[in-house]
């Protein structure tokens, strides 16, 4: 049966790891221990996308500090971070560093599986909507010069006639770039030629 995800569980604590290791294989995910965040970040380069579950105080490299390395490489990782009684305010200093949840120790089991679900699906989301700016952004790359700047004033709400004058050139040539821009952009009215030149970043302030 395929798993739900990948989960990266770092504790210095072997007792704590295979206790997640036997929660996460439970609920069908695919689980990978590491008993430091060093020994993380080296087998990170190679790994799945996945939802890393780390402890907050650790020897060597803490949690902190694993969050500021993933944060310098611009990991995509969501991170749930584990945190002993009283550590909220260390909780929320590494939300702010990036960290998507975090639960103190002990904890319900069922809200960390309901955490790391919700961190998957709203990491997963984050790339899917990144994928499709760029994809955008790529086709807005194709376009002409003067192609562009026919996309640039439809958007803008120009008319053809508008749009011809500004440039000096016939109504005509205009709509035969028009169609171009269209047909590069895969748009199928002015509309949808507007929200894509929005999600590519394409509109000018």
């Amino acid at each position: 049966m395929p798993h739900k995800g990948h989960v990266y569980v770092i504790d210095d604590d072997p007792a704590m790891r295979d206790s997640l290791e036997f929660l996460l294989d439970s609920a069908d995910y695919a689980v990978t221990l590491y008993e430091s965040a060093l020994t993380f970040l080296d087998s990170m380069p190679n790994l799945p996308f996945g939802c890393i579950v780390s402890d907050v105080r650790m020897p060597g490299m803490d949690g902190m500090d694993l969050l500021k390395q993933l944060k310098s490489e611009r990991a995509r990782l969501p991170v749930v971070m584990m945190t002993g009684h009283g550590d909220v305010p260390l909780a929320v200093e590494a939300m702010k560093l990036g960290a998507i949840d975090f639960i103190e120790k002990p904890f319900d089991d069922d809200r960390l599986i309901s955490m790391i679900d919700a961190a998957l699906q709203q990491a997963s989301e984050g790339a899917r909507n990144e994928a499709i700016a760029l994809d955008i952004a790529a086709r807005i790359q194709t376009l002409s010069p003067r192609e562009r700047q026919v996309m640039d004033g439809l958007v803008a709400g120009l008319s053809n006639k508008v749009i011809a004058r500004e440039f000096d050139i016939s109504p005509r040539t205009i709509e035969v770039y028009r169609a171009n821009v269209m047909t590069k952009m895969q748009a199928g009215s002015l509309s949808e030629l507007v929200r894509l030149a929005m999600r590519g970043g394409a509109l000018k302030d």
